[in-house]
């Protein structure tokens, strides 16, 4: 499948229909390893896990940046914290009346976000790249790209719910600096990593719990293992397909605001390529709905995003339209 992560094979079909449904999920999956952009992922959440931690007093969740800046504070820091763009200039008006709400609202946030202030007389390329129309302008920026924005001085509230909206979009992500390069994490893997043959060789006779279980023993040496890690979610998303049933589609079908039976048909999908008729099922009940119903639907909506990948433009315009339909 374009965009998805490691994954090697599938289990061994238990029943007629359950056989057609697997060899369909296997080779979709099959030979979708691509070592360079998990490495890229990688790299960008190391640079972003070095970046000095914010203050307890919350003083750097509100940072000042530059064009010289912009990669290492917004770009890499974004794999690891959505960053707020708050884009002003000093003639501005309605920006000193908005800005100082998003400082505000930086510190009371605690590090589940990070206030990135560009001045735009000052860094007039960056504000020609971001598409500045007017000012004050809004961005957020979540695993590198631009997610969702606002233009204005909008009242508090409405910034509120803007902020919330995309916290949730980026499934709740840690405070910067909580999940930086330790343990393992943000460590690229060698290319040949000898630790990763056993459950190679498992997924090739077919064997998912021989590769679960081999993935499991990297992850327990190097928790932050990428390919180990993206491996066992996919071995899980297979045997969720699988159990799912062949009539999971048609079951999500005839109620589009059951949330379990969405899951379980967006599982379904993803696993035989379907990525964006999987991401619209979810995306939809969480428009149409609320309560448990729309947060069941929003957590099965970020762990499939994790399975293909946030680099993936798919991923990319999905995570917009999740932005949008929370806020």
């Amino acid at each position: 499948m374009e965009g998805m992560q490691p994954n090697r094979g599938s289990a061994p079909p238990r029943t007629a229909a359950a056989a057609a449904q697997q060899a369909q999920v296997a080779a979709s999956l099959a030979g979708a390893v691509d070592l360079g952009a998990i490495r890229a992922r990688a790299e960008a959440a190391e640079r972003a896990g070095a970046a000095p931690p914010p203050a307890p007093d919350g003083g750097s969740y509100v940072i000042d940046v530059t064009e010289s800046t912009f990669q290492a504070e917004v770009i890499d820091r974004s794999f690891q914290v959505p960053v707020i763009l708050d884009l002003w200039a000093d003639w501005c008006q309605p920006c000193k009346q908005l800005s100082p709400v998003l400082e505000r609202l930086a510190a009371e946030g605690n590090g589940s976000w990070i206030l990135a202030k560009i001045d735009i007389d000052s860094n007039q390329r960056l504000a020609e790249g971001l598409q500045v129309q007017s000012i004050p302008a809004v961005k957020a920026v979540l695993q590198g790209a631009l997610a969702a924005e606002f233009n204005g001085a909008l009242p508090e509230a409405e910034v509120r719910k803007f902020l919330t909206a995309v916290v949730e979009a980026a499934g709740g992500k840690l405070p910067a600096g909580a999940a930086g390069a330790q343990d393992g994490e943000g460590v690229a893997p060698d290319e040949e990593d000898a630790r990763l043959d056993a459950a190679e060789d498992a997924v090739a006779r077919g064997d998912l719990d021989a590769a679960e279980a081999a993935y499991a023993e990297i992850l327990a040496a190097e928790p932050g293992h990428p390919i180990a890690g993206l491996a066992v979610s996919q071995i899980q998303l297979l045997r969720r397909a699988e159990a799912a049933g062949p009539d999971a589609i048609a079951t999500a079908d005839a109620d589009p605001q059951d949330a379990g039976a969405a899951r379980a048909a967006a599982d379904v999908e993803l696993a035989q390529g379907q990525v964006d008729r999987a991401f619209d099922r979810l995306l939809e009940v969480i428009r149409s709905t609320t309560g448990e119903d729309r947060d069941s639907a929003r957590e099965g909506l970020i762990e499939l995003f994790a399975l293909v990948g946030d680099d993936d433009s798919r991923v990319v315009s999905a995570r917009k339209r999740l932005t949008s339909a929370l806020f």
